[in-house]
């Protein structure tokens, strides 16, 4: 992540991709999302989903982690050039979040997200607000999920 006045509106980042295999949508599901059509492909095949699918809660932790890890790698370049590195977060929330299609083991979601929107924090001057519109897209080219996020950004002005 940039400075606030560094983000470009529109800008796209890939945040990677990540497969999804059956042990781990599993595993999520027994700690943190435990129904039947998440713990079980014949009672996934018993519902509307027609077999086991991951948790709309695993797709997002997903997401989350691999848009940290691109901040994280962002930030340590910065370091490596000798330029100051922003802080960033915490996020005071995200709206809009759909699951648009069923996640199955063996799928490949594409991660990315989209600046879309920023503006100076009212309450805390040396911060600014920053959306963006996140997305997942399958193997098949589809959207699978999105959200529109929003973070706290450190200013350079303040």
């Amino acid at each position: 992540m940039l400075f606030f006045e560094d983000i470009e509106i529109g800008q796209i980042t890939p945040l990677g991709s990540y497969t999804f295999r059956e042990a781990e949508m599993i595993a999520f599901a027994r700690a943190w999302d435990p129904q039947a059509f998440h713990l079980d492909s014949a009672a996934g095949a018993r519902t509307h989903f027609a077999g086991l699918v991951a948790s709309g809660l695993h797709t997002a932790a997903i997401a989350s982690r691999l848009r940290a890890q691109v901040c994280a790698q962002q930030h340590e370049a910065l370091r490596r050039a000798g330029k100051k590195v922003p802080r960033v977060g915490p996020s005071p929330g995200f709206k809009d979040l759909k699951w648009l299609r069923p996640v199955r083991a063996g799928d490949t979601l594409t991660f990315s997200s989209e600046f879309v929107a920023k503006k100076p924090s009212q309450s805390r001057p040396e911060w600014g607000l920053v959306f963006t519109h996140d997305t997942a897209i399958d193997q098949e080219g589809r959207l699978a999920f999105e959200l529109t996020n929003c973070v706290f950004v450190e200013r350079i002005e303040a």
